[in-house]
């Protein structure tokens, strides 16, 4: 294993000295005890729930086989066919080879093996279960392309799909050392390149507008691999021009885009960066990771609304939403930090990476089994958890990975170096040293672990210690064998620690954790509080959590439930130049929770207890508390009554909603559309079509009355006609006289069109030669009186 993945690592470097350091295969690491080993272990019984043959089902449909069993419904029959297979194989992978489960391992073995049978069978290198493969992959080798952000050909991202098993069989040769897997991968990349080889570089830049996951970092992975240069060039050729060469220049262009859309494409130019001299690429890669960490990530690492990047001075939508940061945004922010610390041994790395694994993935799974879609952020709500019967979106395919490689970057090493990067209880096996370290710890309940040493001989070497960012000056102590050692050294960084080591040598680090504050990036008022690196949450309350465990239905990983008002949550009040936090008082005997009966405002949340989010499950929470004076909070609590009162009525009368031009939203909405644009105005995203373009609206009880669209007041020559169910029920012409505003228009709906259909397909359909209106919103209301 060891020389496998040094060989994958470094494989044909022309630059390979820019790697700082090397990361231990997953085999060499093992988390003994603690709650990242219960967490794997809960996500493993979730993943033997997982019946092989089902999700196989879509590829044997493809390539004209038999399926075994009927495919797993949501998001596996309804356009994303196959695509968990890939997070599935992967999952299986890494697990076994952190493990060694033999049970992980037989079902991995199963499922290669019945995609060798595919591939044999499509006998072209192709395994896959996009629905119409054929057909669909005929029409790209012959150039017809008609490519949207989450469309290709009329399919739902079929890239981003496919990207799915490519990793999924990349990380079965690079973890578990599969052959099998390695073959499988080779053809399947050569058939790619087969269907792509006569296509310009236009028309794969057109391609590249629809969302294809990192399909440009497996492909350089597949050259670390062979050494084949080809599969390089691939790798560069599926690289999004159009989002490397302005961020590359530092040029901020993220706001308002897909955010787990973009967040892959820069994890394959890091690795493309590490295989070449290619300097652009880490460019785009740091300048990408820092925009995202220090201007649009909050306390728990984690970023986005509504799956989409929000501006970075406005942070209301995301404490005023259900659809909080995704968890598959923080997956690929971590694997994009591990990446950037390979290449730089920067400790600022190892910081995010630490908040996002605590603070946000460590929370994403129910310890029940489950895992977690949005984490909203609004105060007072709460998250849905998926089954593993009915639930296959993308956060469950990236959580059942998540939870098998907390071993991944515990260490790292260079040459006679072993960095020391996270307190977690794990052992690392050095062969090259032919030694091994335990890490004892209680991190975070208690604030300090030990480091056993082991060898039969003496054996000299360089122990790299972190002097974490949340450690205060000075205050870090460090002792060899009980001896208390001097060390000059800042917060955020690494100290080395060299001399030879014998057998049964002891480190212990103490790491004093302090309380700390940090306010929303948008300086709004809102704070979070941090413990060390451990952001803390409140409980708020358990009612109301409708389906807080998901159904099968398209917008099933939603917390749909009712909000609690926001001038009716938790926040802080204190005097003006008070600390906040000399009144957050720990709670006797109560590892890592807090109280402050004098800071929460209204009283009834005096003796709320301040805890670990990670913690927290099946209730609703605060994450962030509004800071406000005493003199100021009669003016903040008329402002939020106001807007509470307008968000409280238009929730009440809200039957569906769909945000034209966001990915999900559309994609839970059956979006189908011909000649149809997408794009941002003010901050808000916009459909239209010179063609048309429709969506499905679920009639509640048939109690629609009315239909509510959002238009842009500047749009001018607009002349379209509104259908719902085939029935033309408007025809507006807008000719820009609203001016510079968004304004919305209320469409009567007639009775016997809605009686007695449970889904309205409502549909904008431009006139000849006109184009639709840019639609900002659309809204199926049971009230027809017009109020915002």
């Amino acid at each position: 294993m060891k020389n496998l993945v040094f060989s994958f690592l470094v494989f044909g470097l022309s630059t390979s000295a820019q790697q700082a350091v090397e990361m231990f295969p997953l085999n060499q690491v093992s988390v003994t005890e603690g709650v990242f080993k219960e967490a794997a272990l809960t996500d493993f019984e979730y993943i033997k729930q997982l019946d092989p043959d089902r999700l196989l089902a879509p590829f044997l449909r493809e390539a004209g086989l038999e399926p075994k069993a009927e495919s797993y419904t949501n998001w596996e029959n309804s356009g994303l066919d196959g695509h968990t297979a890939g997070h599935y194989i992967s999952a299986l992978s890494m697990y076994y080879a952190s493990t060694g489960d033999q049970k992980a391992k037989g079902l991995l073995d199963y499922t290669l093996a019945e995609l060798h049978k595919v591939q044999q069978a499509n006998a072209n290198g192709y395994i896959g279960g996009v629905p119409g493969s054929e057909a669909l992959w005929t029409e790209i080798k012959s150039g017809k392309i008609n490519a949207g952000s989450f469309s290709l050909n009329d399919k739902w991202v079929p890239l981003y799909n496919i990207h799915k098993t490519f990793n999924g069989l990349k990380d079965a040769w690079v973890h578990a050392e599969i052959p099998q897997a390695k073959d499988i991968l080779i053809k399947l990349t050569d058939w790619f390149l087969d269907v792509t080889k006569d296509l310009s570089e236009e028309q794969i830049q057109d391609m590249l507008r629809s969302e294809h996951g990192g399909l440009n970092e497996v492909f350089a992975d597949v050259y670390a691999i062979t050494g084949d240069k080809k599969y390089l060039k691939l790798a560069e050729d599926f690289s999004q021009k159009s989002v490397l060469e302005p961020i590359a220049a530092s040029q901020d262009i993220l706001t308002g885009m897909h955010a787990n859309t973009q967040i892959p494409k820069f994890i394959g130019f890091e690795r493309i960066s590490q295989l070449e001299s290619a300097k652009k690429y880490n460019d785009a890669a740091v300048n990408f990771f820092e925009n995202v960490t220090s201007k649009r990530s909050i306390s728990i690492g984690g970023n986005s609304v509504r799956e989409h990047f929000n501006p970075i001075d406005d942070f209301s939508s995301v404490l005023s939403s259900e659809q909080g940061p995704e968890s598959c945004n923080t997956y690929n922010m971590l694997k994009l930090s591990k990446m950037l610390f390979e290449d730089t041994a920067n400790e600022d790395y190892i910081d995010f990476y630490e908040r996002g694994l605590y603070n946000h993935i460590l929370s994403t799974q129910n310890p029940d089994g489950g895992f977690v879609y949005f984490t909203p952020i609004r105060p007072g709500h709460y998250r849905v958890y998926s089954q593993p019967e009915t639930s296959f979106w993308c956060c469950v395919g990236s959580g059942m990975e998540n939870h098998t490689k907390y071993n991944e970057l515990i260490y790292a090493k260079h040459d006679d170096k072993l960095y020391v990067n996270l307190f977690i209880p794990s052992e690392v096996n050095w062969d090259e040293k032919k030694a091994s370290v335990r890490q004892e710890t209680k991190f975070p309940d208690k604030s300090s672990t030990e480091l056993i040493w082991s060898s039969k001989k003496k054996t000299k070497a360089t122990l790299m210690m972190r002097y974490p960012q949340w450690v205060k000056a000075g205050e870090l102590r460090l002792y060899v064998n009980g001896k208390l050692q001097q060390i000059a050294v800042t917060p955020g960084s690494y100290f080395p620690l060299e001399r030879k080591w014998k057998n049964g040598d002891r480190i212990k680090l103490e790491l004093p954790m302090h309380l700390s504050l940090e306010e929303i990036p948008d300086e709004s008022g809102y704070v979070s509080v941090k413990y060390g690196p451990i952001v803390l949450a409140a409980v708020t309350g358990e009612d109301n959590q409708d389906g807080l465990f998901a159904d099968d239905s398209r917008g099933g990983h939603i917390a749909d439930g009712p909000f609690l008002p926001l001038n009716e949550a938790p926040m802080f009040i204190s005097e003006e130049g008070k600390s906040i936090l000399d009144k957050i008082k720990p709670i006797p005997g109560k590892a890592l929770e807090f109280k402050a009966s004098d800071l929460f405002y209204p009283s009834e949340y005096k003796d709320l207890v301040l805890q670990p989010f990670y913690k927290i499950h099946e209730k609703r929470y605060s994450i962030y508390f509004k800071r406000e004076t005493p003199q100021g909070l009669a003016k903040m609590q008329r402002e939020l009554k106001e807007k509470q009162e307008a968000e409280a009525y238009l929730r009440s009368i809200t039957l569906d909603f769909v945000a034209p031009g966001e990915q999900q939203p559309e994609s839970d909405h059956g979006v189908q559309s011909q000649n149809s644009n997408s794009g941002l105005n003010q901050n808000r995203h916009w459909r239209d079509a010179t063609g048309w373009f429709s969506y499905d609206l679920k009639n509640k009880e048939a109690k629609a009355q009315a239909l509510r669209v959002t238009y842009f007041g500047k749009d001018t020559n607009r002349d379209f006609k509104i259908l719902v169910n085939g029935e033309v029920i408007a025809n507006p012409q807008l000719m820009g006289a609203a001016g510079d505003k968004f304004f919305t228009v209320d469409y009567e709906l007639p009775a016997e069109l809605v009686a007695d259909n449970e889904i309205l397909t409502v549909r904008f359909e431009a006139e000849e030669g006109s184009v639709t209106a840019g639609v900002y919103g659309v809204r199926l209301i049971n009230t027809i009186k017009t109020k915002e």
